[in-house]
């Protein structure tokens, strides 16, 4: 990265000199590169990776923005996006982060987010983005169960067997499309701005115990999607769910359907990291099939 050429186009973004003074690297994540800036101005995040990912930097700053206009959950501030010598980047505002903090709140924030329904009733977003590395489709729609089919499922399972699964992967999982009604017969989602990538190493806590959200794939869904990603790899301690459902109770159905919402992003594992999520999805399907 050339520091001195990256200042220049923030400079110009934002409209305010910057001038970077130091930059360290720092971990956080299997796709790109993240270093802490230091300028005059203070300490900020930057995101980095090669130009053909900018779309990937682009539609994260906008559900960055979309998820702070919410005034429900704190989510690091965009300063700025681009491509500077064949380097997307995306600056953010730095935060310094800890595990521990108030995890009930969390639950609250998150809940909160989810009340505000989509006036218009529609699934979708007004974008397709991504999660990880794989895009993903968001037409709106009407109808979520065939928002999850189409939108969701049926692109993983295509990719998965493009990318050497067995094809009984693919005949299961249209066998379970075609079962997806089956799951909602009692249970109507409603269009819930999401924060759509929300396992364990997505939120994390400032110094004062304040809830803290990041690396978002947003768009209106089911909230329980969000609920079950929480649960997939871990991270969440039971005060998050009882300050969730303080404010807003979760469905008696969400049990069965969470495993029917992790199946997408175990999918979208095997098709980024390969091994063993094959195996893994189609247990989870031949399971969810054997339940309805």
């Amino acid at each position: 990265m050339n520091w001195n050429a990256l200042a220049d186009s923030i400079s110009k973004l934002t409209g305010t000199p910057f001038q970077i003074e130091s930059a360290a690297p720092v971990g956080g994540g299997d796709i790109h590169n993240a270093y802490r800036l230091h300028s005059a101005e203070g300490n900020f995040f930057l995101k980095s990776n090669q130009s053909s990912q900018a779309a990937l930097f682009e539609t994260e700053a906008n559900s960055l923005k979309a998820l702070s206009s919410t005034l429900s959950i704190t989510v690091p501030k965009v300063i700025a996006t681009g491509v500077e010598n064949d380097q997307a980047w995306l600056l953010l505002e730095y935060l310094e982060l800890t595990p521990e903090g108030d995890d009930f709140q969390r639950g609250k924030d998150l809940a909160l987010l989810h009340h505000q329904i989509n006036e218009t009733k529609q699934f979708g977003w007004f974008e397709d983005n991504f999660i990880g590395k794989t895009r993903q489709p968001n037409s709106w729609t009407s109808d979520w169960v065939q928002f999850y089919g189409q939108n969701r499922l049926l692109p993983q399972l295509k990719l998965a067997l493009s990318n050497g699964a067995s094809p009984v992967l693919m005949d299961k999982g249209m066998q379970l499309i075609d079962k997806l009604p089956n799951f909602f017969q009692t249970y109507q989602p409603e269009a819930s701005p999401l924060h759509g990538d929300l396992w364990g190493g997505n939120s994390s806590f400032t110094h004062t115990g304040e809830a803290v959200f990041y690396d978002p794939a947003s768009y209106y869904g089911d909230r329980e999607t969000d609920l079950a990603m929480t649960e997939l790899f871990g991270g969440f301690r039971p005060d998050f769910y009882q300050g969730y459902d303080s404010v807003f109770p979760l469905d008696s159905g969400y049990a069965q359907r969470k495993n029917l919402y992790n199946l997408y992003h175990v999918l979208n594992h095997f098709n980024l990291f390969g091994g063993h999520y094959a195996n893994q999805s189609e247990r989870m399907i031949q399971t969810l099939l054997d339940s309805v």
